[in-house]
């Protein structure tokens, strides 16, 4: 069975058009027009195995908001559709990430019931020309439109982009966990009888 999904979005402010495969060889083509989400997406799929194509324009003379939510909801949306049925996935996940001084642990629960926690605060507005606001409203975008349940703890740091680079990393981490299928498990990992 292929995991895989393709999402495209157009609106007045984005044209975004996204594939994801879950099972993947960690490969990423990125066209954002945001430097610094491209650099986290390319963790994000190295570090979660997963293959990623994300080709978006956006109204980035305004600034990177729109462009960052709405890949936020392409990648949840592709997420969700990929994981298909969820027979058989862990559904949990849980990931720990250093990067020097900077601990981030990110906890994920494949329930088909989103939320969003975020934990901690980023010592710095921006890195470089990005708004470090913009990173709760990408992972709150993508937990609401995966139906996920994310949690996002940093746990220590100084350096933002250090932070956030962890983030991204144990992200990856923590859904290729959930989202491995185990041959132990019969049906989904649920005593509802689904997810």
């Amino acid at each position: 069975m292929v995991r895989a999904a393709s999402i495209d979005r157009k609106t007045n402010e984005t044209n975004i058009s996204l594939s994801l495969s879950i099972d993947g060889e960690g490969k990423s083509e990125l066209k954002t027009d945001v430097p610094f989400m491209d650099h986290m997406l390319d963790l994000f799929t190295k570090h979660g195995q997963f293959d990623l194509t994300v080709n978006a324009d956006g109204d980035i003379e305004i600034d990177d908001h729109h462009t960052t939510e709405d890949i936020g909801i392409c990648l949840g949306q592709a997420f969700k559709d990929a994981l298909g049925d969820k027979k058989g996935i862990k559904r949990y996940g849980n990931a720990f990430v250093p990067m020097d001084e900077a601990l981030a642990q990110v906890v994920v629960d494949l329930s088909n019931r989103p939320h969003f926690e975020f934990k901690g605060e980023l010592p710095s507005s921006r890195v470089g020309t990005f708004d470090t606001e913009l990173v709760d409203e990408f992972l709150w975008k993508f937990a609401l439109e995966a139906r996920i349940n994310l949690h996002v703890i940093i746990h220590h740091g100084r350096n933002t982009h250090h932070i956030i680079e962890a983030i991204f990393k144990a992200l990856g981490r923590a859904l290729d966990e959930a989202s491995t299928v185990d041959p132990r498990i019969k049906g989904v990992p649920s005593t509802k009888g689904m997810l």
